[in-house]
């Protein structure tokens, strides 16, 4: 019995062997991870995108620097793109008056199913509600900072993207009509009067099912010294963006930028993408606990808003940032 439970187990060790052998001749080897060459995000060409915008005036829905804004955009993304989409639409504003608006969609290799959706807001803000001069408190802005610095970003990217395209399908969605909301002493709170292109796309996507992998919004991404904390609704939605978008900038050495801290909720175009599209998505957003003006930077909503608080190093950081989470997806 010794000898023929000495054979089996000598036996059963051969098979198991023979077996192990054979399965690691069959372990397929690790990929090795494919080194990607990100292209360089040229600041003055950001800011001369910034200010191509500003030098047309503000861009409230319904004046003609709106449509003359809306005529050059579509026409520089349609030089970079694939295609281009105005995507008209009407809209009930907080007064009750029905507005014309348009978000512009560029789409970059339709064809591919992965995609990352890239927004920000075009329009201007029609009043400037928080100006310290009261008198100005119903002066159209020129949003250079509040809508501006992040379609200048996008524009420095669609042209990056023409040149070398990302392994994934990208779109970048400019949303009209996000800054007509009331102005803050009618004392009207209520977030369906803001985000009104948002809340369209949302719910009419330029493509029947269109679905992203993650969603990324740029508001007030071009001031001197920003600081970019984690904002609630980011951190609810799409935890894993937020984390994504943040360990790429600690990695490109902007930690102190793009901050490990928390904030509160901020009602932006993020809230109806997640909300209505069912797309993870976060914000980007300048946030200063500092700040006498509603945490935000100094000139949100004022007159002073234009050219003279543009900062290129500001925009370059958060092109880098971007070009090299788009370009590592895979």
């Amino acid at each position: 019995m010794k000898y023929i439970l000495i054979s089996i187990l000598a036996t059963s060790f051969f098979i198991f062997s023979s077996c192990e052998q054979k399965g690691k001749s069959k372990k397929a080897k690790p990929k090795e991870k494919k080194t990607v060459v990100v292209p360089g995000f040229s600041a003055d060409s950001a800011y001369a995108f910034v200010k191509q915008q500003v030098d047309f005036g503000p861009r409230v829905p319904g004046t003609p620097a709106h449509e003359a804004c809306a005529g050059w955009l579509v026409k520089k993304l349609s030089a970079y793109s694939d295609t281009v989409i105005g995507q008209a639409f009407r809209t009930r504003t907080y007064d009750e008056e029905v507005r014309n608006g348009k978000n512009i969609i560029a789409s970059f290799a339709p064809e591919k199913k992965k995609r990352v959706l890239l927004m920000s807001h075009w329009d201007a803000r029609p009043f400037a509600d928080h100006d310290p001069d009261p008198e100005k408190r119903r002066t159209p802005i020129d949003a250079a900072n509040d809508g501006a610095s992040g379609v200048g970003i996008l524009l420095e990217m669609a042209r990056h993207f023409q040149q070398q395209q990302p392994e994934v399908g990208v779109d970048i969605v400019l949303f009209d009509l996000e800054d007509w909301g009331p102005p803050s002493d009618l004392e009207i709170y209520d977030d369906k009067y803001w985000g009104l292109g948002s809340q369209y796309w949302s719910k009419n996507p330029h493509v029947y099912g269109y679905q992203a992998a993650y969603g990324i919004l740029l508001d007030m991404v071009g001031a001197k010294n920003p600081t970019f904390p984690k904002e609630y609704f980011s951190r609810k939605y799409a935890r894993y963006v937020v984390d994504l978008v943040w360990y790429s900038a600690l990695n490109l050495g902007y930690g102190s930028v793009f901050v490990n801290q928390n904030t509160g909720a901020i009602n932006d175009d993020h809230i109806f993408v997640n909300r209505y599209a069912n797309i993870p998505s976060i914000d980007i957003i300048h946030i200063d606990p500092e700040s006498s003006n509603h945490s935000f930077f100094e000139h949100w909503h004022t007159t002073s808003d234009n050219m003279e608080q543009i900062n290129k190093q500001s925009l370059e950081i958060v092109g880098k940032v971007l070009m090299n989470v788009v370009y590592n997806e895979n």
